[in-house]
Formats: C-alpha cells, structure tokens, sequence
C-alpha cells in the first residue's frame, strides 16, 4: 500500500516535544508529498530541518483557513498529494485545520489520517482518573468572566475533563476551578509531556493550585490539566442551586429566587434560602 496518495489531503500528527515521537509513516508522508499546510510555517520549517526533508510550505491558520482551503481543494483535484501538520500534535485537537478537512471531504476527495502524539490523551493516559468516558474542552476561555461562566456549565460533567491551558493564566485557571468544582475535586497536572522538564501532579484542585502558586517552575511551559467528573450528584445539585440563586437574587426577592433555583437545579430549597438570607 502506498504510503502517499495522490489527490489526498494526510493529516498528520506530529511531537509535541520529543522527536522521537514522530512514526516512520509520518517521515514518509512529510518527505512525499507536493506541499504541506502548517499552521506556522516557520516552526514546521525547524522540524521538517531536523528530519532532513525539505518541501513546500503553506501556511494555514485561523486567520486564513477559510480564504486558502478552496484553492488546496484545487491542488488535490488537479492530483497533488498535500500533508496538513499543526505546531505540535494531531491536528484539528484545538488547532486549525477543520475548515479545511470540511471542503475537502465535500467535495468527495480522500483524507488520510496519521495517528502520533496528541497531548490530551497523553496525559489521559498517565493521570490515573477514569478514561472510559471524558470530555476535552482545550482551551477555556482567555477572561475571567467568561472562564468562570464555562466551568460554572461543567461542574456536575460525570465524565472527565481534560483542559488545556498556557503558563499566562495556569494560576487563575486553578483558582477558578476551586472555586466552581471544588478544593477537594481530583485533578492531574500534566506539563511539559515529552520534554526535559516534563512533570505530572496528581492531587486536589486545591493542593495543585497551592503547588503552582509556591512554585515558579511549575508556572512554565504547555500544560493539560485532566479533572475527574462529578461523582456526588447531590453535591452538583446544590452547587448549582447556589449558582443560580447567586445571580437570581441579584434580580428577585430572595425567596423567589431560592424557589426558581431550586426548581432548575434540583438542590433543596432549604439549603439554598434560610434565615441568614441563603447564606
């Protein structure tokens, strides 16, 4: 079977630290095929060097994915063989390269997929916390608000989290996460996977945010942060009865708020409104 097809985009994955990492397949596709998409050229270019393979690059990113992919369409309908490589890891896991895949398959030419390294089921794979069913959600959002908002719709998740975060906001990302899961929630750190400096923290979010906060080192470099799911479903109930009474009493006379949060949450109205105004 031939290793490059022609008229195929490859999607092909890449280290995320270590060269080593890289299949004998991925060589062969890197080495054949008429052009690759990288989503920057410049980092591609320093790994296609250290492999020995010089081919065209194109660079294909969120800012032009949507202009460029109608013209690779072209390419692959003329016969071209194209590989499609993000900065680091299986392309499309929170890197561009969707677009592209779309029109290529609409319009009924082959994608070619080469599996590799992909940091979020490396750590997966060393957190020690239940993998049979889990839910990536990459990158939270960059604010704080909005961050809050989106772990405050995954506190009673049953399946398990895996998260990506960058060493400007690991810090305020494990606050956030204490304050809407909980200090006492299982978590595992995951930095650096591959690298010299690779760690792997498994505690509490509260003793993780603690362990960062007192150690500097630990505040640099590429992290995954893997969170097992709700357990307690009770727990997640009255967590988002708090919520939700939290923003309905900014609104409404407190006993109708604990009355609506309690309908949408199921939490016990007792526990959410009392004598202390619900505190």
């Amino acid at each position: 079977m031939a290793t490059v097809h022609a008229g195929a985009l490859h999607v092909v994955a890449t280290p995320i630290g270590n060269l080593g990492d890289l299949t004998a397949r991925a060589r062969e596709v890197l080495a054949g095929v008429d052009a690759i998409c990288a989503e920057d050229t410049r980092h591609t270019r320093q790994l296609l060097g250290a492999l020995g393979i010089d081919r065209p690059l194109i660079a294909l990113h969120e800012h032009n994915e949507a202009d460029v992919a109608w013209k690779l369409v072209e390419r692959l309908r003329a016969g071209d063989a194209l590989a499609l490589v993000s900065d680091a890891g299986t392309p499309l896991v929170s890197d561009p390269g969707y677009r592209l895949v779309r029109e290529v398959r609409a319009a009924g030419l082959r994608v070619v997929p080469l599996p590799g390294a992909c940091a979020a089921i490396a750590a997966l794979s060393v957190a020690g916390i239940p993998s049979d069913r889990f839910c990536f959600e990459g990158f939270l959002p960059a604010k704080a608000g909005a961050r809050r908002e989106r772990l405050q719709s995954l506190a009673r998740e049953t399946r398990t989290l895996v998260f990506y975060e960058s060493s400007h906001r690991i810090e305020e990302c494990l606050s956030d996460l204490v304050a809407e899961f909980g200090a006492t929630r299982e978590a595992v750190l995951a930095r650096e996977l591959t690298k010299l400096f690779e760690t792997v923290l498994g505690d509490t979010l509260g003793d993780l945010a603690a362990r960062v906060a007192a150690d500097e080192n630990q505040r640099k470099g590429e992290f995954v942060l893997v969170v097992r799911g709700c357990e307690d479903d009770a727990e997640a109930r009255l967590r988002e009865g708090q919520r939700l009474y939290a923003r309905l009493s900014e609104h409404l006379k407190p006993s109708v708020a604990a009355r609506l949060a309690a309908d949408l949450s199921g939490a016990p109205r007792k526990a959410l409104y009392g004598g202390d105004g619900g505190q």
